[in-house]
C-alpha cells in the first residue's frame, strides 16, 4: 500500500510516517527536501512541493492507496495577529486546493482522501456533548475547519472516498500541547489554566495513528470522523490526572485575564473554552481505543509504562 502523506514534518505526520512505514511505501511530500530526509527521511521517500501548485509531485498520488493531508502552519505557534491568522488559513486551503487539483488532473484516483481538521469545529459549546452531526460553531477555528472541510469535501466530485478527521488534544511525548502542559509540572507549579471548567477533548498520539490506518483501510468509510478518546474531561480534572502521573502536585492557576494579555483571542479559542466531543462515528464502525482513560493513556505517553488502560 502507498500512502502520500502532506504535512510529513510536523508532529502527528513524523509520527504517521513512523507508523506507518512498517507495512507501507510512505511518500513524505515537503517544501524543504533537507529538512524533511533529517525528520522522516528513515520511514518515508521525500518528495519536494511548494504546497501551491502542481508539479513532479503529483505523480505520487496517480494511483496512491491513501493521500494524507496534515498540511498547515502552526495555530498554537505565537499570538494571532491579522497576517498570522490569514497565515493559519492560507496554508490549509491553498495545500487542499493543491491537492485536489492534482486529483482532478490525474489517471488513476486515490482511493481515499483523509484531510485533518479539529474539534475547534465546534466552537466553544459549553457543556453540549458533540458528535459528528453537531453543527459548526463560530470564531476564528471554527471558521477555520470549516472552510477546511468545505475545501476538502471537492474530492468527492472526482469519485474519490473522502475523510475529515477532527482531531482532539493529541498527547505525545514530542509535540502538541502536551510538552507545554508538562513544563511548569516539571518545576512544581503545575496547575489548571482559567476556571478548569472547560472540556478536554483528548486522544493519544498512538491511538491518533491506529485511527488513521483505520479509517484509510475500511474502505466503507467516509465523512466526518472525531478523533478524540470516548473520555472528554474539564481541564482542572486534566490537570490533577497530569500531575499525579507525574508525581508533581496540580495547586496553580493561570487566570483568564493574565492569558488574554498574553494571547489575545488565542487564549479564548484555544485555551478558555473548550468542547465536549465524543467519538460516535468512530466507535460505531468498530474502532477499539487502546488508551479510552486519561490516567491510562498518559502513563503510557507521559512515563512509557506499557499499553495502560486505568
Amino acid at each position: 500500500m502507498r500512502v502520500v502523506i502532506a504535512g510529513a514534518t510536523g508532529f502527528i505526520g513524523r509520527a504517521l510516517c513512523r507508523e506507518l512505514h512498517r507495512d507501507c511505501q510512505v511518500v513524505a511530500l515537503s517544501r524543504d527536501r533537507h529538512k524533511a530526509n533529517g525528520l522522516v527521511g528513515e520511514y518515508a521517500r521525500v518528495v519536494e512541493w511548494n504546497a501551491l501548485t502542481g508539479g513532479t509531485w503529483t505523480n505520487e498520488i496517480d494511483a496512491a492507496d491513501a493521500v494524507v493531508n496534515l498540511a498547515g502552519e502552526n495555530i498554537a505557534a505565537r499570538r494571532w495577529s491579522r497576517s498570522r491568522k490569514a497565515d493559519i488559513l492560507q496554508s490549509r486551503s491553498h495545500s487542499i486546493a493543491a491537492i485536489i487539483d492534482a486529483i482532478e488532473t490525474i489517471k488513476t484516483k486515490p482511493k481515499v482522501f483523509v484531510q485533518a481538521s479539529a474539534v475547534g469545529y465546534y466552537g466553544a459549546r459549553g457543556d453540549e456533548t458533540l458528535d459528528e452531526d453537531a453543527g459548526a460553531g463560530s470564531g476564528f477555528l471554527a471558521e477555520v475547519c470549516r472552510r477546511v472541510e468545505i475545501a476538502a469535501a471537492r474530492a468527492e466530485h472526482f469519485g474519490v472516498r473522502t475523510v475529515i478527521i477532527r482531531s482532539g488534544m493529541v498527547l505525545g511525548p514530542d509535540g502538541g500541547a502536551l510538552p507545554k502542559l508538562m513544563r511548569p509540572f516539571r518545576y512544581f507549579v503545575g496547575g489548571h489554566v482559567g476556571s478548569g471548567r472547560q472540556w478536554v477533548s483528548w486522544i493519544s498520539l498512538p491511538d491518533e495513528l491506529r485511527a488513521i490506518r483505520f479509517l484509510i483501510k475500511k474502505s466503507k468509510l467516509q465523512g466526518v470522523f472525531n478523533l478524540t478518546a470516548p473520555d472528554p474531561v474539564r481541564m482542572k480534572m486534566f490537570c490533577r490526572t497530569l500531575g499525579r502521573v507525574m508525581g508533581r502536585p496540580a495547586w496553580t492557576f493561570v487566570p483568564a485575564f493574565a492569558l488574554r494579555l498574553a494571547l489575545g483571542q488565542m487564549a479564548d479559542e484555544a485555551l478558555l473554552n473548550g468542547q465536549k466531543v465524543v467519538p460516535r462515528r468512530l466507535t460505531e464502525a468498530g474502532f477499539q481505543f487502546e488508551h479510552p482513560d486519561l490516567a491510562g493513556a498518559l502513563k503510557v505517553v507521559v512515563r512509557g509504562d506499557k499499553h495502560e488502560s486505568a
